[in-house]
């Protein structure tokens, strides 16, 4: 069983320089690809890995477990994504800035096929349409739904209340989910009179937002009417696809040589 975040800090504070490199290659892989996803450049996404493990490195052995190392990892990362959208020539000034309960469990979903060539046209079309959000609603999405933090956890990270996170978190998930709907569901059946308005519901449901009578009434109606449980199914498909995209995929060889050796160079200036 690898070792715990937990335990490899309390190793480091007690002198194990080994327990440095274990912990920020664990978290390499998160780092990285929230890197790409928001600097959508992947240059830019090994920068900002490099950077932000060694800003780890030089700030670990004092961390007091404010937050979950994770997070702290995440809130290191998003400002240096934040210096280089702002150093980037030509980038629009409206999208510099990033600052304009678990949920359940997502069992069931449809999830996209699993032959090669479909999901590597699912994964394409999943990063198309995270790459056309905002950056205030992609970071929200990729945080919550792609990497598993936790909504308050997503608020640390943002400097944002929990309730801003979750009304952008909405907004995304709805988002990704009209862009993916042709791949992921058949063509929905005609409205029927008085449906309502289903995946706002649905993502709030999934929040842990809504009342019991009114999570009764959605899945009432759900079960008798098959439009709006094709919406559902596509939204629960649309989350599963996040989630299977952060099991996917590796940290390219040069990225992880390149992370390795500046915490070497260092680990080297620091004796």
């Amino acid at each position: 069983m690898d070792p715990t975040d937990e335990a490899l800090l309390t190793a480091l504070q007690q002198g194990d320089e080994k327990a440095l490199g274990t912990l920020l290659e664990k978290h390499l892989p998160a780092v990285y690809r929230f890197g790409v996803k928001m600097c959508r450049d992947p240059e830019d996404a090994k920068d900002v890995a490099q950077e932000t493990l060694l800003a780890a490195a030089r700030g670990l052995r004092e961390f007091r477990g404010a937050s979950s190392i994770s997070t702290w990892l995440f809130t290191i990362a998003r400002s240096f994504c934040i210096k280089k959208r702002r150093r980037r020539v030509g980038e629009p000034t409206d999208q510099v800035s990033l600052d304009a309960d678990d949920a359940r469990a997502i069992a069931g979903a449809n999830v996209p096929p699993d032959d090669a060539a479909g999901d590597r046209e699912m994964r394409a079309a999943l990063d198309a349409a995270i790459d056309s959000l905002e950056p205030m609603y992609r970071e929200v999405l990729v945080l919550r739904d792609v990497e598993g933090l936790a909504a308050d956890e997503v608020s640390r990270v943002l400097g944002i209340s929990v309730d801003a996170v979750k009304s952008r978190l909405h907004r995304a998930r709805l988002a990704i989910r009209d862009r993916l709907a042709p791949l992921l569901t058949p063509p929905e059946p005609s409205v029927a009179t008085g449906c309502p308005d289903i995946l706002p519901i649905l993502s709030q449901y999934l929040e842990g937002d809504i009342g019991r009578d009114q999570c009764a009434a959605m899945e009432l109606h759900v079960a008798q009417c098959a439009r709006c449980k094709a919406r559902c199914d596509s939204l629960r498909s649309t989350l599963a696809l996040c989630r299977r995209s952060a099991q996917g995929g590796s940290v390219p060889r040069e990225v992880q040589e390149a992370v390795r050796k500046s915490l070497r160079e260092r680990a080297l200036s620091a004796t």
